[in-house]
């Protein structure tokens, strides 16, 4: 009888839901742009209790040497990736989403290439839930043929950067909302 009662009980464990509504907590994100013209939009506050929302307005590449860029940046609170093997996601995006791996190497402490290991989400215009394993993000096709591939060094990433794919040539205007984020 006690095995039936203890069976019993992880079978309502199994069906209980167990994740509590994510509360996202302002000093973990921020956003960033480039100095030639592309903006932030904001109809409300970028992070409320249950998601964090923005648009971007980015404009076409200025020249060779001068790129435009959107991003949405979350500081890992741990400081970096060493405990995670994957990224839990719940998220809206009216462009496919690419999230970066903001690691020291190809930033500016490092080789200034910017060619993060990244992996790309498709358009979402409902709440949809993807998971990621860091081992499947990979540098982009772009990356210089000068920077040095070495790996994804995990106590190295300092932050994920969630950004709108959008060109270098067109630039354009994205809308992306994140309502569940969990590193695991």
């Amino acid at each position: 009888m006690r095995s039936i009662s203890i069976c019993g009980l992880f079978m309502l464990m199994g069906c209980a839901n167990t994740n509590l509504d994510q509360a996202f907590v302002e000093d973990n994100w921020r956003y960033a742009t480039d100095p030639h013209g592309s903006i932030v939009i904001l109809k409300e506050p970028l992070v409320q209790a249950n998601r964090v929302k923005i648009g971007f307005d980015r404009v076409p590449r200025v020249d060779k040497a001068n790129n435009s860029w959107v991003e949405l940046i979350y500081d890992i609170p741990a400081g970096d990736l060493s405990a995670v093997s994957g990224i839990s996601i719940t998220y809206e995006s009216d462009r496919p989403l690419v999230i970066k791996l903001s690691q020291k190497e190809y930033g500016g402490e490092g080789d200034k290439s910017y060619a993060h290991y990244q992996a790309i989400l498709p358009v979402a215009a409902t709440p949809t839930s993807k998971r990621v394993d860091i081992a499947s993000f990979a540098r982009p096709d772009w990356t210089p043929e000068w920077s040095q591939d070495k790996g994804i060094v995990k106590t190295s990433v300092s932050a994920l950067y969630f950004v709108p794919d959008l060109t270098d040539k067109a630039g354009g205007k994205a809308q992306m909302t994140i309502h569940k984020l969990a590193l695991y």
